[in-house]
């Protein structure tokens, strides 16, 4: 497999650990994102929507988007499961994972911010405001939602980690990376810390990457 990268990449920081949760190697071939070599023709040519990350199985079977590529990867190697064998436990998880990756952050991601002090001429400071009000929109009904169920446990969904802390360490990750206040926020970072002292978590951290710098 290849694995299309960037080490402050969140959503393939997400791949990242599902790779090492199911111990799984992956070539990385890095796209440095700040640099712009998303746009760069040959990119263009693995992934039209210039985004990272994106997967080529043995077989050239090729995936996009972080979700698609985590389902993908769960169902050809299912061991361990990322969701649980439950419908109505299926049904919660992707409902934490999606209310991280499709609402909070695609408000949040690099491209955004970009244009909000490019195009629009907003200051880094109203940037930095802009980050923090989604990241406090969305922690504040995701902890409620965690917090009042018990279906929560040391992870989001029971005492083994799933698609919904895949989603949260990364985006936990840029929030303590903007100084965002997660005070608020007792549950959604009690799991996030818990699931950093695993190692398929903690080496799939943007420091550790090869890429980093």
């Amino acid at each position: 497999m290849r694995l299309y990268d960037y080490f402050r990449s969140s959503a393939a920081y997400r791949v990242r650990i599902v790779l090492n949760l199911k111990g799984l190697e992956a070539e990385r071939i890095y796209i440095h994102l700040a640099k712009g070599e998303q746009h760069g023709e040959a990119y263009k040519a693995v992934n039209p929507q210039g985004l990272l990350p994106v997967l080529v199985d043995d077989d050239g079977t090729t995936v996009s988007q972080s979700l698609a590529i985590i389902e993908y990867l769960d169902d050809i190697h299912p061991n361990p499961r990322l969701l649980p064998a439950d419908t109505p436990g299926r049904a919660r998880v992707r409902s934490l994972a999606y209310q991280i990756a499709c609402e909070i952050h695609p408000l949040n991601n690099l491209r955004v911010l970009k244009y909000l002090t490019g195009e629009m001429g907003l200051s880094e400071e109203q940037k930095l405001t802009w980050y923090r009000h989604w990241i406090a929109t969305g922690f504040e009904a995701l902890e409620k939602s965690l917090a009042a169920s018990p279906e929560t446990g040391d992870f989001c969904h029971g005492n083994q980690p799933g698609l919904a802390d895949v989603c949260l360490v990364p985006q936990v990750f840029n929030a303590r990376r903007f100084e965002c206040d997660l005070s608020a926020y007792p549950t959604i970072t009690r799991i996030a810390d818990h699931c950093n002292t695993i190692d398929a978590f903690a080496a799939a951290a943007p420091a550790r990457q090869p890429d980093a710098g």
